[in-house]
């Protein structure tokens, strides 16, 4: 069980809070009315320690990434500008331009960086290496994607993509897409990387791995309740899952048939030696399992979804990709014959679709370097140590790269009229291009194979805009709790949440039993004695007297009065 904090910590924290919110209001203030130093990009740096790093998380959150962008390169120029995020003093470079600089110049006056959140998190491993060391270790994870391995995942991709569909999405009048293909994003990922098939290993190693990437990108502020304390937490669980699964395969591969090495991920990471020789130590081999779940799910599981989306409004889309999908299905010799790489490799029409998709709404809003010495780029230095941006955002939505960029156009990724390079980038590009972008490619094509083979859909919300900010305060404590029920701290008041059609019945037919109608202390405080600050009896009493009210007969007089306002107000307005 987790401990309190003392009355003492509690105590001081209230009376700091105040002297810490004059001192951040007086801060804001001082930094909003200067821009960067002097010769370095236009911009603002935001609050003390947090930046402008709320703003751009809020954005994401919200489902409009682009618009913490969009503002300023309005006001700064489309060339590069000057924020803090994370931390960091960070210029953001934009549009293609943008992109060709920090690609080509790798490891010259550029190198890879991650926020320090990610850094301090995932360890050692290829992300957080540089120079030849990181270069060594790309080349040897490189091979875990080459065509031999990605000719094994296939196999083992239609075979769990089949299961899951008759389990998940068969006989549904309805389906919540987003959280049924995160499942099965890491089920699959689980299986292809670990060799983990049990439904109840998967789970186990599910919770913690949802409160980790909560908070492998955030500010790091170790305190509880902080998004990265509670990916902390998360990491020192998942590592010891994963010391637990190395001890079993080291065991299993002594054994003579029990385990193979080149049966899963984790098989080749204890195996395989680099250029050098040397082998990957088991931190190491944790680190990048680590890194390899996280690069492997969020990315994938957005733009399935979002395909999904698509589909589901643009039915003349949905009929090629299905015409595409129905020839393969054809030229099988028996309905149970598997998918083959070859099979998805002409799979051209639908990956024409996925990548226009992904151009209007990007699985990642950018990455980062950091510079390894003062440089100048579009007449504006840059000094050593700042971190540098990239968004694909910049050039995605740029009517002199893309034209009518707003519009779905899949043409647009024909063999004939490819982007021009650099100008779309969402796997990144240069030596630190994504290493695993056919991966990525393969589950996203073999999942909608069977997908579109099996249905059509309509989405239930037309048009649905997909905001992350309350649903994400629920669901994370949900994962987090693997329970429909959990307690917290809002507003300075005790409360349990109950969610899900149990948690509605359950309040809804216990009123004046077990549970009653209660409103925030500021609430009742201000409004006073009324009904909703009244319970039982006399609450029911004032009710029958203010329903009455709203009667039939009152409803009808009212139509006049409504009527008559409206019209009013639409002469006048």
């Amino acid at each position: 069980m987790d401990s309190l904090l003392p009355a003492s910590y509690l105590l001081a924290v209230l009376i700091a809070l105040p002297t810490l919110a004059l001192f951040l209001s007086i801060a804001k203030r001082r930094v909003s009315r200067k821009s960067s130093p002097h010769g370095t990009p236009p911009g603002q740096f935001g609050w003390p320690i947090l930046g402008e790093t709320l703003e751009w998380v809020r954005a994401g959150r919200e489902g409009r990434p682009g618009s913490f962008l969009d503002k300023r390169v309005d006001k700064h120029g489309p060339c590069v500008f000057t924020t803090s995020l994370f931390g960091e003093p960070t210029a953001v470079f934009c549009g293609t331009a943008g992109n060709k600089f920090l690609f080509g110049n790798e490891n010259r006056k550029v190198a890879v960086a991650w926020p320090s959140s990610a850094v301090k998190l995932l360890g050692s491993c290829i992300i957080t290496l540089a120079g030849e060391e990181a270069k060594v270790m790309r080349r040897m994870l490189t091979s875990v994607f080459d065509q031999e391995a990605l000719g094994r995942f296939t196999m083992i991709m239609d075979e769990v993509t089949c299961n899951h569909i008759k389990a998940n999405w068969e006989g549904k009048e309805e389906v919540l897409v987003y959280p049924t293909i995160k499942h099965y994003i890491f089920e699959l990922t689980c299986q292809l990387f670990l060799s983990i098939h049990d439904p109840q290993d998967i789970a186990d190693l599910a919770r913690p791995f949802a409160a980790f990437l909560e908070g492998v990108i955030s500010i790091p502020v170790d305190l509880p309740g902080t998004r990265y304390h509670g990916a902390k937490r998360a990491a020192r669980s998942i590592r010891k899952m994963l010391r637990g699964i190395i001890k079993e395969r080291r065991a299993a591969m002594e054994k003579k048939g029990a385990a193979s090495p080149t049966q899963d991920l984790l098989s080749y990471l204890m195996v395989t030696a680099d250029e050098n020789g040397r082998f990957l130590t088991e931190t190491e081999i944790i680190n990048n399992l680590l890194l390899l779940l996280v690069a492997s799910h969020d990315t994938t599981s957005c733009t399935v979804t979002m395909v999904i989306k698509f589909l589901g409004e643009l039915p003349h889309v949905y009929e090629k990709v299905l015409a595409e999908q129905r020839e393969i299905a054809m030229q099988k010799k028996s309905a149970g014959e598997g998918l083959t790489r070859e099979d998805v490799q002409k799979m051209r029409d639908t990956w024409s679709v996925v990548l226009e998709i992904m151009r209007l709404v990007p699985p990642v809003a950018g990455g980062f370097r950091v510079a390894l010495e003062d440089f100048t780029f579009c007449g504006f230095t840059i000094p050593k140590g700042w971190k540098l941006m990239w968004s694909p955002l910049t050039t995605n939505n740029d009517p002199a790269v893309f034209s009518s960029p707003k519009l779905f156009d899949m043409s647009r990724f024909a063999r004939s009229a490819s982007p021009a390079p650099c100008a779309f980038v969402p796997f990144g590009g240069g030596p630190r291009m994504c290493l695993g972008k056919d991966y990525a490619q393969l589950q996203i094509l073999v999942f909608l194979h069977h997908l579109v083979n099996n249905f059509k859909w309509t989405n239930a919300i037309p048009k649905e805009k997909h905001d992350r900010s309350s649903e994400t305060f629920i669901q994370d404590r949900i994962n987090k709790y693997n329970t429909p029920v959990f307690k917290i701290s809002l507003l300075g008041e005790r409360m349990v949440f109950l969610c899900g059609p149990t948690g509605y019945r359950f309040l809804f037919s216990n009123e004046g039993k077990k549970v009653a109608l209660w409103w925030l202390s500021l609430v009742r405080k201000l409004t006073g004695s009324c009904l909703v600050s009244k319970a039982s009896h006399e609450a029911r009493l004032d009710k029958k007297m203010l329903m009455s009210f709203f009667n039939l007969e009152a409803l009808m007089r009212s139509v006049g009065v409504i009527d008559e306002v409206t019209m009013g107000h639409l002469r006048t307005h």
